[in-house]
């Protein structure tokens, strides 16, 4: 079910979604936390497709806030709220509200999303793609529990982790960090088994990956060691290599969703490593709502210096 709102109001929004609710027969119990997503009209129908599929592990409230910037001189000063409120099978396991401000309420969309909240409900702030410099500060960030950022989706991502190093706050969080997930399970699980000393490591990886330089400056704070950073023709991370006095640790993934594990002395075996969708990487986040000290730590690591 799906109600348009022209002009409107958050009151008037909270009452749509009651009455929506009650027409499609959709309890409020159950929903989880609220998600705000804060992006542009070019971005947000994969942002909300994506989001659509999280809240099937985690029902939520998911509140998409859309900055419409005027294309006259005339109608920059004009200020409105446009809704649209989705309940039932058009709103994933749970509630969307596309909320469009016009003009000046770009600039105060906290004082329209805060009356939307879940009460007594986790918050959690995604931008999937431009987000503030300092997540934390900005007014729709400073509601949140948990801060959403992806540097893969900028024009220069290193720059983007540089930003994101210097405004750090416990909570932020970056996408970049969510797709190493199944890397990172795989190398502690290989170095549990290898049991040897690692004095040197390389990743491979297309030029400029943010994944890439996070998982090189993790193994910098972990392992202690210099990490040589190799250009590939990708997708994404596509070797990782681990020197040891026995031999190197590898996991070679050169295409598709299948890689190629090789520790010294033991036979090699093949392991699913794909690439995964945004919807994964979303539902990943959504698990935890603590602070990810470890990705600080990775995040803020500087190469060792040369000896």
């Amino acid at each position: 079910m799906k109600i348009d709102l022209t002009d409107t109001t958050s009151s008037k929004i909270n009452k749509a979604i009651v009455e929506g609710r009650r027409a499609v027969g959709t309890p409020a119990v159950g929903m989880v936390l609220t998600l705000v997503i804060v992006t542009d009209e070019e971005n947000a129908y994969d942002a909300l497709k994506s989001a659509n599929e999280a809240s099937r592990e985690h029902p939520a409230r998911t509140l998409v806030v859309i900055k419409r910037h005027a294309r006259s001189p005339g109608g920059r000063h004009e200020t409105r709220l446009d809704a649209e409120v989705r309940v039932g099978s058009d709103a994933g396991s749970g509630e969307t509200v596309l909320l469009r401000l016009h003009g000046e309420l770009g600039a105060r969309a906290d004082s329209v999303v805060l009356p939307l909240l879940l009460p007594d409900a986790p918050v959690v702030v995604w931008w999937p793609a431009q987000a503030p410099d300092v997540p934390s500060t900005d007014p729709l960030g400073r509601l949140a529990q948990r801060r959403i950022t992806d540097a893969y989706a900028v024009e220069d991502p290193l720059a983007a982790l540089a930003v994101r190093a210097a405004s750090y706050a416990p909570g932020d969080t970056d996408l970049a960090w969510t797709r190493l997930t199944p890397w990172r399970s795989m190398l502690a699980a290989a170095l549990d088994q290898a049991r040897a000393t690692v004095v040197s490591a390389a990743v491979e990886s297309e030029p400029d990956n943010p994944s890439a330089e996070l998982l090189a400056r993790w193994f910098e704070d972990r392992l202690r060691v210099p990490v040589e950073r190799v250009a590939s023709e990708g997708p994404v991370v596509t070797a990782v290599r681990l020197g040891t006095p026995d031999g190197e640790i590898v996991i070679d993934r050169p295409e598709g969703p299948v890689a190629m594990l090789s520790i010294p002395g033991q036979p090699s075996r093949v392991l699913a490593l794909k690439v995964r969708t945004t919807a994964e990487l979303i539902a990943e986040e959504l698990r935890r709502l603590d602070p990810d000290v470890t990705y600080a730590s990775a995040l803020r690591t500087q190469a060792p210096a040369a000896p």
